[in-house]
């Protein structure tokens, strides 16, 4: 059984810029999985820079606050309770629009892997 507890788990900045948290991860838990989960948060005025996953589909899954969501040419407004599915090969970023913090719970289908992602020269 593993069990993780998000207040014991470290958090770092990801290349796209989001607080993230590896919940679970196939390759550092020595577990079989098809996926990883991870728990992202978007400070207030904040968004993550514009990537890629190459060949791995990933859901959102919005905790709290609320956010501006991009996958390729569309865009939606999003809040606690939804679900977004953002397909391979996809250009995706998410900027909080609120005045909490936007948490939000990333799976990723197969499992996340630095080479498959690709993030885009943020605009200065």
């Amino acid at each position: 059984m593993i069990i993780k507890d998000l207040s014991k788990c470290g958090y770092f900045t990801a290349e796209d810029k989001t607080c993230l948290c590896e919940l679970l991860h196939p390759a550092r838990e020595k577990v079989e999985l098809p996926y990883s989960i991870a728990h992202a948060i978007v400070k207030p005025g904040n968004e993550s820079i514009s990537h890629r996953l190459r060949t791995s589909s990933e859901v959102y899954f919005i905790l709290e606050g609320e956010g501006e969501v991009h996958i390729d040419e569309e865009h939606a407004w999003v809040s606690p309770g939804q679900a977004i599915l953002i397909p391979p090969g996809s250009w995706q970023h998410i900027r909080n629009i609120g005045t909490v913090d936007l948490k939000i719970l990333c799976i990723v289908h197969p499992m996340w892997r630095a080479e498959d992602e690709e993030v885009r020269e943020a605009k200065i």
